[in-house]
């Protein structure tokens, strides 16, 4: 897990159980399910690089789709529907992307 040490694994498994079935996903109860919005910054930042997976220093659309994947590599892809609506809270300033900032609001929203 990307996130060992990081997260408990008990909560990281109740946060993607909860989100198991499509369109179900919703960042605010996941994050605080598997136990993210309550890290420090620096947490919030390590997170981030791992979520950008290309390391462009943003998180793009293809990256959100599997997001999930970053926490269990059995989870599931968010439907288009899901990665749209997540990129839609996290781009505070329009450029469809998230930046490390804009996650970090995203994480602690």
């Amino acid at each position: 897990m990307a996130f060992a040490g990081m997260l408990k694994e008990a909560d990281v498994k109740v946060a993607l159980d909860g989100c198991a079935a499509a369109d179900s996903f919703d960042y605010r109860n996941f994050f605080s399910m598997c136990g993210l919005a309550g890290k420090s910054s620096d947490d919030v930042k390590k997170a981030f690089l791992i979520i950008d997976q290309d390391n462009s220093g943003f998180i793009e659309e293809d990256e959100l789709k599997l997001f999930l994947q970053n926490f269990s590599r059995s989870a599931r892809v968010l439907t288009d529907k899901e990665t749209r609506a997540f990129l839609a809270a996290g781009d505070s300033d329009g450029d469809g992307k998230i930046g490390i900032e804009e996650f970090a609001a995203l994480v602690k929203a």
